[in-house]
Protein backbone atom coordinates (compact mmCIF):
# COMPACT_ATOMS: atom_id res chain seq x y z
CA UNK A 1 0.00 0.00 0.00
CA UNK A 2 2.54 2.36 1.13
CA UNK A 3 4.70 2.22 -2.34
CA UNK A 4 1.52 2.60 -4.23
CA UNK A 5 0.40 5.57 -2.51
CA UNK A 6 3.87 6.77 -3.17
CA UNK A 7 3.06 6.76 -6.69
CA UNK A 8 0.62 9.23 -6.08
CA UNK A 9 1.40 11.32 -3.86
CA UNK A 10 5.58 11.36 -3.41
CA UNK A 11 6.66 11.02 -6.96
CA UNK A 12 5.15 14.22 -8.51
CA UNK A 13 7.73 15.89 -11.19
CA UNK A 14 8.48 19.40 -11.36
CA UNK A 15 8.13 20.87 -14.08
CA UNK A 16 8.00 24.47 -15.57
CA UNK A 17 7.37 25.82 -19.17
CA UNK A 18 9.42 27.84 -21.28
CA UNK A 19 7.27 30.43 -21.57
CA UNK A 20 7.15 30.75 -17.68
CA UNK A 21 11.47 29.98 -17.66
CA UNK A 22 11.28 32.72 -19.82
CA UNK A 23 9.40 35.39 -17.81
CA UNK A 24 11.17 33.99 -14.22
CA UNK A 25 14.39 34.74 -16.49
CA UNK A 26 13.36 38.58 -17.88
CA UNK A 27 12.06 39.37 -14.28
CA UNK A 28 15.41 38.78 -12.67
CA UNK A 29 17.43 40.62 -15.25
CA UNK A 30 14.74 43.02 -14.67
CA UNK A 31 15.57 43.14 -10.87
CA UNK A 32 19.40 43.68 -12.12
CA UNK A 33 18.73 46.40 -14.18
CA UNK A 34 16.92 48.55 -11.55
CA UNK A 35 19.82 47.71 -9.01
CA UNK A 36 22.04 49.02 -11.70
CA UNK A 37 20.02 52.18 -12.91
CA UNK A 38 18.21 52.79 -10.05
CA UNK A 39 20.82 51.98 -7.11
CA UNK A 40 24.94 52.14 -8.66
CA UNK A 41 24.72 54.42 -11.32
CA UNK A 42 22.71 57.05 -8.18
CA UNK A 43 25.68 56.54 -5.70
CA UNK A 44 29.01 58.52 -4.72
CA UNK A 45 32.12 56.18 -5.26
CA UNK A 46 33.22 56.67 -2.00
CA UNK A 47 30.28 56.67 -0.07
CA UNK A 48 29.34 54.25 2.81
CA UNK A 49 26.63 52.58 4.76
CA UNK A 50 26.40 52.01 8.40
CA UNK A 51 24.26 49.27 9.41
CA UNK A 52 23.49 49.18 13.05
CA UNK A 53 23.11 45.48 14.14
CA UNK A 54 21.54 45.30 17.50
CA UNK A 55 17.93 46.18 17.55
CA UNK A 56 17.36 49.07 20.02
CA UNK A 57 16.10 48.07 23.41
CA UNK A 58 18.54 44.87 23.58
CA UNK A 59 21.36 44.16 26.24
CA UNK A 60 22.57 40.99 25.20
CA UNK A 61 23.91 39.62 21.98
CA UNK A 62 24.97 42.61 20.60
CA UNK A 63 26.65 43.24 17.93
CA UNK A 64 29.44 46.08 16.09
CA UNK A 65 28.26 47.99 14.04
CA UNK A 66 28.72 47.31 10.04
CA UNK A 67 30.32 49.86 7.88
CA UNK A 68 30.10 48.39 4.33
CA UNK A 69 31.16 50.39 0.81
CA UNK A 70 27.45 51.47 -0.80
CA UNK A 71 28.66 51.23 -4.54
CA UNK A 72 30.85 48.18 -4.46
CA UNK A 73 27.93 46.19 -2.51
CA UNK A 74 25.49 47.26 -4.52
CA UNK A 75 27.74 45.68 -7.49
CA UNK A 76 27.83 42.30 -6.11
CA UNK A 77 24.54 42.38 -5.80
CA UNK A 78 24.39 43.15 -9.27
CA UNK A 79 26.50 40.76 -10.54
CA UNK A 80 24.09 38.15 -8.19
CA UNK A 81 21.13 39.64 -9.45
CA UNK A 82 22.21 39.10 -13.27
CA UNK A 83 23.88 35.93 -12.81
CA UNK A 84 20.61 34.64 -11.89
CA UNK A 85 18.57 35.75 -14.33
CA UNK A 86 20.95 34.45 -16.93
CA UNK A 87 20.88 31.11 -15.42
CA UNK A 88 17.14 31.07 -15.09
CA UNK A 89 17.30 31.82 -19.32
CA UNK A 90 19.83 29.63 -20.53
CA UNK A 91 18.90 26.25 -18.42
CA UNK A 92 16.11 27.37 -15.46
CA UNK A 93 16.62 26.19 -11.75
CA UNK A 94 14.19 23.33 -11.56
CA UNK A 95 12.36 23.39 -8.32
CA UNK A 96 14.16 25.88 -6.79
CA UNK A 97 13.17 28.38 -9.07
CA UNK A 98 10.85 30.03 -6.83
CA UNK A 99 13.63 29.98 -4.27
CA UNK A 100 15.57 32.08 -6.88
CA UNK A 101 12.84 34.70 -7.69
CA UNK A 102 12.91 35.01 -3.84
CA UNK A 103 16.79 35.73 -3.66
CA UNK A 104 16.32 38.31 -6.10
CA UNK A 105 13.86 39.86 -4.69
CA UNK A 106 15.83 40.23 -1.44
CA UNK A 107 18.67 41.02 -3.05
CA UNK A 108 16.83 43.91 -4.51
CA UNK A 109 15.11 44.99 -0.61
CA UNK A 110 18.96 45.11 0.38
CA UNK A 111 19.98 47.14 -2.75
CA UNK A 112 17.05 49.61 -1.91
CA UNK A 113 18.50 49.37 1.88
CA UNK A 114 22.01 49.97 1.09
CA UNK A 115 21.11 53.08 -1.36
CA UNK A 116 18.87 54.83 0.79
CA UNK A 117 21.33 54.65 3.65
CA UNK A 118 24.33 55.82 2.04
CA UNK A 119 26.35 58.39 3.52
CA UNK A 120 24.07 57.68 6.98
CA UNK A 121 23.19 54.67 9.10
CA UNK A 122 20.30 52.73 9.59
CA UNK A 123 19.29 49.65 12.31
CA UNK A 124 19.66 46.62 10.33
CA UNK A 125 19.52 44.61 13.26
CA UNK A 126 15.99 46.29 14.21
CA UNK A 127 15.14 45.96 10.67
CA UNK A 128 15.19 42.32 10.50
CA UNK A 129 13.52 42.05 14.14
CA UNK A 130 10.97 43.75 13.18
CA UNK A 131 10.93 41.46 9.81
CA UNK A 132 10.71 38.37 11.70
CA UNK A 133 8.15 39.39 13.89
CA UNK A 134 5.63 40.76 10.63
CA UNK A 135 6.72 37.43 8.77
CA UNK A 136 4.25 35.37 12.04
CA UNK A 137 1.13 35.88 11.01
CA UNK A 138 1.88 35.76 6.93
CA UNK A 139 3.91 32.42 7.52
CA UNK A 140 1.28 30.52 10.35
CA UNK A 141 -0.78 31.29 7.74
CA UNK A 142 0.91 29.61 4.77
CA UNK A 143 1.25 26.76 6.86
CA UNK A 144 -2.58 26.57 7.44
CA UNK A 145 -2.96 27.22 3.66
CA UNK A 146 -0.58 24.12 3.12
CA UNK A 147 -2.55 21.62 5.70
CA UNK A 148 -6.24 22.30 4.07
CA UNK A 149 -4.87 22.08 0.56
CA UNK A 150 -2.52 19.28 0.30
CA UNK A 151 -5.58 17.03 1.62
CA UNK A 152 -7.40 18.94 -1.61
CA UNK A 153 -9.86 21.66 0.05
CA UNK A 154 -9.14 25.53 -0.58
CA UNK A 155 -9.04 27.57 2.33
CA UNK A 156 -9.02 31.14 1.59
CA UNK A 157 -10.83 31.74 4.89
CA UNK A 158 -7.34 31.72 7.03
CA UNK A 159 -8.22 35.65 6.85
CA UNK A 160 -11.20 35.84 8.47
CA UNK A 161 -10.16 32.94 11.33
CA UNK A 162 -6.98 34.97 11.86
CA UNK A 163 -9.52 38.14 12.31
CA UNK A 164 -11.76 36.28 15.02
CA UNK A 165 -8.67 34.71 16.55
CA UNK A 166 -7.37 38.20 16.88
CA UNK A 167 -10.70 39.63 18.49
CA UNK A 168 -11.94 36.88 20.66
CA UNK A 169 -7.74 36.67 22.04
CA UNK A 170 -8.04 39.86 23.02
CA UNK A 171 -11.77 39.96 24.48
CA UNK A 172 -10.61 36.23 26.91
CA UNK A 173 -7.07 37.78 27.29
CA UNK A 174 -8.77 41.15 28.46
CA UNK A 175 -11.25 39.03 30.78
CA UNK A 176 -8.75 36.29 32.59
CA UNK A 177 -6.03 38.58 32.33
CA UNK A 178 -3.69 35.77 30.99
CA UNK A 179 -2.11 35.01 27.42
CA UNK A 180 -2.11 31.70 27.09
CA UNK A 181 -6.24 30.94 27.77
CA UNK A 182 -6.97 34.27 25.22
CA UNK A 183 -4.46 31.87 22.70
CA UNK A 184 -6.55 29.14 23.63
CA UNK A 185 -9.83 30.90 22.73
CA UNK A 186 -8.21 32.23 20.17
CA UNK A 187 -7.13 28.92 18.62
CA UNK A 188 -10.70 27.10 19.60
CA UNK A 189 -12.46 30.26 17.40
CA UNK A 190 -10.33 28.95 14.34
CA UNK A 191 -11.27 25.57 15.13
CA UNK A 192 -14.91 26.50 15.29
CA UNK A 193 -14.89 28.58 11.78
CA UNK A 194 -12.82 25.88 10.47
CA UNK A 195 -15.47 22.88 10.69
CA UNK A 196 -18.09 25.36 9.41
CA UNK A 197 -16.28 25.60 6.16
CA UNK A 198 -15.34 21.78 6.62
CA UNK A 199 -18.83 21.19 6.75
CA UNK A 200 -20.09 23.44 3.79
CA UNK A 201 -17.43 22.15 1.48
CA UNK A 202 -16.73 18.54 2.02
CA UNK A 203 -19.99 17.20 3.30
CA UNK A 204 -22.38 19.43 1.84
CA UNK A 205 -19.84 20.57 -1.63
CA UNK A 206 -20.56 23.85 -1.52
CA UNK A 207 -17.58 25.75 -3.71
CA UNK A 208 -15.08 25.81 -1.49
CA UNK A 209 -14.13 29.84 -2.66
CA UNK A 210 -17.74 30.40 -1.70
CA UNK A 211 -18.01 28.91 1.72
CA UNK A 212 -14.18 30.41 2.67
CA UNK A 213 -15.58 33.76 1.35
CA UNK A 214 -18.57 33.61 3.54
CA UNK A 215 -16.70 33.14 6.40
CA UNK A 216 -14.72 36.32 5.35
CA UNK A 217 -17.21 38.19 5.34
CA UNK A 218 -19.33 36.87 8.62
CA UNK A 219 -15.61 37.56 10.64
CA UNK A 220 -15.33 40.72 9.35
CA UNK A 221 -18.57 42.05 10.26
CA UNK A 222 -19.10 39.82 13.62
CA UNK A 223 -15.41 41.40 14.77
CA UNK A 224 -16.82 44.97 13.91
CA UNK A 225 -20.00 44.62 15.84
CA UNK A 226 -18.73 43.35 18.72
CA UNK A 227 -15.83 45.96 18.82
CA UNK A 228 -18.07 48.84 18.25
CA UNK A 229 -20.69 47.13 20.55
CA UNK A 230 -18.71 45.74 23.80
CA UNK A 231 -14.48 46.38 23.31
CA UNK A 232 -14.70 50.37 22.03
CA UNK A 233 -17.12 51.04 24.78
CA UNK A 234 -15.62 49.08 27.62
CA UNK A 235 -12.11 49.40 27.66
CA UNK A 236 -11.51 46.95 29.81
CA UNK A 237 -12.59 44.06 27.34
CA UNK A 238 -9.92 45.18 25.22
CA UNK A 239 -6.60 45.69 27.06
CA UNK A 240 -4.77 42.13 27.06
CA UNK A 241 -1.82 41.07 28.32
CA UNK A 242 1.20 40.61 25.86
CA UNK A 243 2.96 38.01 25.44
CA UNK A 244 7.21 39.11 26.51
CA UNK A 245 10.64 38.29 25.29
CA UNK A 246 11.16 34.47 26.22
CA UNK A 247 15.80 34.79 26.00
CA UNK A 248 16.89 30.62 25.38
CA UNK A 249 20.03 31.04 28.02
CA UNK A 250 23.06 30.80 25.80
CA UNK A 251 21.18 30.92 21.99
CA UNK A 252 20.12 34.62 23.03
CA UNK A 253 24.03 35.68 23.31
CA UNK A 254 24.66 34.87 19.94
CA UNK A 255 25.49 38.23 18.31
CA UNK A 256 22.37 39.28 15.56
CA UNK A 257 20.82 35.76 15.66
CA UNK A 258 20.47 36.05 19.41
CA UNK A 259 17.91 38.93 19.38
CA UNK A 260 16.42 37.93 16.36
CA UNK A 261 15.45 33.78 16.65
CA UNK A 262 16.35 33.38 20.66
CA UNK A 263 15.36 36.71 22.29
CA UNK A 264 11.77 36.99 21.23
CA UNK A 265 8.07 36.01 22.09
CA UNK A 266 6.41 32.70 22.08
CA UNK A 267 5.06 33.09 19.04
CA UNK A 268 8.16 33.06 17.04
CA UNK A 269 9.17 29.93 18.69
CA UNK A 270 6.00 28.50 17.87
CA UNK A 271 6.01 29.13 14.05
CA UNK A 272 9.77 27.60 13.94
CA UNK A 273 8.12 24.17 16.23
CA UNK A 274 5.68 24.40 13.68
CA UNK A 275 7.71 23.93 10.74
CA UNK A 276 9.69 21.61 12.09
CA UNK A 277 6.82 19.23 12.50
CA UNK A 278 4.46 19.96 9.33
CA UNK A 279 7.62 19.88 7.71
CA UNK A 280 8.53 16.10 9.34
CA UNK A 281 4.70 15.46 9.22
CA UNK A 282 3.92 15.94 5.67
CA UNK A 283 7.34 14.31 4.02
CA UNK A 284 8.83 12.07 6.27
CA UNK A 285 5.23 9.59 7.87
CA UNK A 286 2.67 7.60 6.53
CA UNK A 287 0.21 10.22 8.05
CA UNK A 288 1.84 12.67 5.89
CA UNK A 289 1.50 10.52 2.58
CA UNK A 290 -2.02 9.66 3.73
CA UNK A 291 -3.05 13.40 3.50
CA UNK A 292 -1.25 14.14 0.42
CA UNK A 293 -2.42 11.45 -1.77
CA UNK A 294 -6.09 12.45 -0.61
CA UNK A 295 -5.05 16.04 -2.38
CA UNK A 296 -3.49 14.29 -5.51
CA UNK A 297 -5.84 11.61 -6.19
CA UNK A 298 -9.02 10.72 -3.92
CA UNK A 299 -10.09 8.20 -6.35
CA UNK A 300 -7.04 6.17 -5.70
CA UNK A 301 -6.79 7.03 -2.24
CA UNK A 302 -10.36 5.60 -1.46
CA UNK A 303 -9.37 2.54 -3.64
CA UNK A 304 -6.20 1.98 -1.19
CA UNK A 305 -8.39 2.02 2.21
CA UNK A 306 -7.41 5.74 2.93
CA UNK A 307 -10.99 7.44 4.43
CA UNK A 308 -10.37 10.40 1.87
CA UNK A 309 -13.31 12.44 3.56
CA UNK A 310 -12.15 11.54 7.61
CA UNK A 311 -8.50 13.20 6.55
CA UNK A 312 -9.68 16.30 4.50
CA UNK A 313 -11.95 17.25 7.68
CA UNK A 314 -9.12 16.23 10.08
CA UNK A 315 -6.59 18.77 7.48
CA UNK A 316 -9.00 21.74 7.32
CA UNK A 317 -9.89 21.49 11.47
CA UNK A 318 -5.68 21.73 11.96
CA UNK A 319 -5.39 24.44 9.45
CA UNK A 320 -8.11 26.58 11.47
CA UNK A 321 -6.32 26.02 14.71
CA UNK A 322 -2.86 27.62 12.99
CA UNK A 323 -5.06 30.34 11.70
CA UNK A 324 -6.56 31.01 15.01
CA UNK A 325 -3.22 30.79 16.49
CA UNK A 326 -1.84 33.34 13.43
CA UNK A 327 -4.54 35.58 14.93
CA UNK A 328 -3.57 35.57 17.98
CA UNK A 329 -0.52 37.10 17.57
CA UNK A 330 -1.84 40.92 16.23
CA UNK A 331 -3.51 41.39 20.03
CA UNK A 332 -1.37 38.93 22.36
CA UNK A 333 1.80 39.27 20.87
CA UNK A 334 2.38 42.54 18.88
CA UNK A 335 -0.21 45.34 19.20
CA UNK A 336 -2.25 44.67 22.78
CA UNK A 337 -5.55 45.60 21.77
CA UNK A 338 -8.11 44.61 18.81
CA UNK A 339 -8.77 47.29 16.02
CA UNK A 340 -11.27 46.71 13.61
CA UNK A 341 -9.50 44.74 10.47
CA UNK A 342 -6.02 44.87 12.02
CA UNK A 343 -5.14 41.70 10.44
CA UNK A 344 -5.33 44.08 7.15
CA UNK A 345 -4.96 40.94 4.66
CA UNK A 346 -2.20 38.77 6.41
CA UNK A 347 -4.45 35.73 5.66
CA UNK A 348 -4.17 36.46 1.78
CA UNK A 349 -0.71 36.91 1.75
CA UNK A 350 -0.15 34.08 4.28
CA UNK A 351 -1.96 31.86 0.92
CA UNK A 352 0.25 33.72 -1.90
CA UNK A 353 3.54 32.38 0.84
CA UNK A 354 1.93 28.79 0.38
CA UNK A 355 2.07 29.25 -3.25
CA UNK A 356 5.37 30.93 -3.37
CA UNK A 357 6.71 27.93 -1.61
CA UNK A 358 5.30 25.47 -3.53
CA UNK A 359 2.84 24.17 -0.90
CA UNK A 360 6.26 23.58 1.37
CA UNK A 361 6.57 24.81 4.88
CA UNK A 362 10.46 25.66 3.89
CA UNK A 363 9.66 27.38 0.91
CA UNK A 364 6.59 28.82 3.02
CA UNK A 365 8.74 30.30 5.53
CA UNK A 366 11.34 31.69 3.46
CA UNK A 367 8.35 33.93 1.54
CA UNK A 368 7.14 34.91 4.75
CA UNK A 369 10.10 36.41 5.61
CA UNK A 370 10.43 38.43 2.10
CA UNK A 371 7.26 39.35 2.74
CA UNK A 372 7.97 40.59 6.44
CA UNK A 373 10.86 42.45 5.60
CA UNK A 374 9.68 44.72 2.53
CA UNK A 375 7.00 45.50 5.54
CA UNK A 376 9.63 46.07 8.14
CA UNK A 377 11.65 48.44 5.17
CA UNK A 378 8.15 50.68 4.30
CA UNK A 379 7.95 51.62 8.19
CA UNK A 380 12.05 52.39 8.18
CA UNK A 381 11.30 54.84 5.08
CA UNK A 382 10.85 58.06 6.85
CA UNK A 383 13.37 57.30 9.34
CA UNK A 384 15.83 56.99 6.70
CA UNK A 385 14.68 60.86 4.88
CA UNK A 386 13.57 59.07 1.56
CA UNK A 387 11.78 60.90 -1.13
CA UNK A 388 9.84 57.93 -1.74
CA UNK A 389 6.42 57.97 0.16
CA UNK A 390 6.19 55.57 2.77
CA UNK A 391 2.77 53.96 1.41
CA UNK A 392 4.74 53.35 -2.39
CA UNK A 393 7.06 50.31 0.26
CA UNK A 394 4.02 49.69 2.11
CA UNK A 395 2.35 48.63 -1.03
CA UNK A 396 5.13 45.96 -2.07
CA UNK A 397 4.08 42.97 -0.25
CA UNK A 398 0.29 43.58 -1.87
CA UNK A 399 1.57 44.00 -4.85
CA UNK A 400 3.99 40.88 -4.94
CA UNK A 401 0.97 38.70 -3.75
CA UNK A 402 -1.05 39.65 -6.63
CA UNK A 403 1.73 39.01 -8.88
CA UNK A 404 1.70 35.29 -7.18
CA UNK A 405 -1.87 34.85 -7.02
CA UNK A 406 -2.00 35.92 -10.88
CA UNK A 407 0.34 32.32 -11.88
CA UNK A 408 3.33 34.53 -12.24
CA UNK A 409 5.31 32.21 -10.26
CA UNK A 410 4.51 29.15 -12.02
CA UNK A 411 2.32 26.36 -10.08
CA UNK A 412 4.63 24.25 -8.54
CA UNK A 413 3.69 21.23 -6.55
CA UNK A 414 -0.10 22.69 -6.36
CA UNK A 415 -1.80 19.19 -5.29
CA UNK A 416 -3.77 18.13 -8.30
CA UNK A 417 -7.09 17.53 -6.58
CA UNK A 418 -6.98 20.49 -4.85
CA UNK A 419 -10.45 22.54 -4.63
CA UNK A 420 -12.50 19.30 -6.19
CA UNK A 421 -14.98 18.32 -4.10
CA UNK A 422 -15.00 14.14 -3.58
CA UNK A 423 -18.15 11.81 -3.47
CA UNK A 424 -17.92 8.68 -2.30
CA UNK A 425 -19.14 5.96 -5.06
Amino acid sequence: MTSTTQSIAHKKIFEISPTRQLAMGIAELLIAAIILFGFVLNTQPNTLTRFVMTPGGIDIGTMADWIIPTQPTLIILLVITAAIGIYQLIRGFGRVTNGMVGLSGLCLLFGFITWQAGGTSVNLGGMLASAVLLAVPITLGAFSGILSERAGVVNIAIEGMMLMGSMIGALIGSITNNTWIGLLGAILSGLFLSAIHAVLSIKYKINQIISGTVINIFSAGMTAFISQKYLQTNQALNNPPLFSRIPIPGLANIPLLGPLFFNTNVFVYLMFFLLIVIQVALFSTRWGLRLRSVGEHPRAADTLGINVIKTRYMAVLLSGLIAGLAGAFFTLGSVGRFNEGMTAGKGFIGLAAMIFGNWRPLGAIGAGFIFGFADAIGSKLLLLGSTIPPQIMAMAPYLITMIVLAGFIGKGDVPAADGEPYEKE
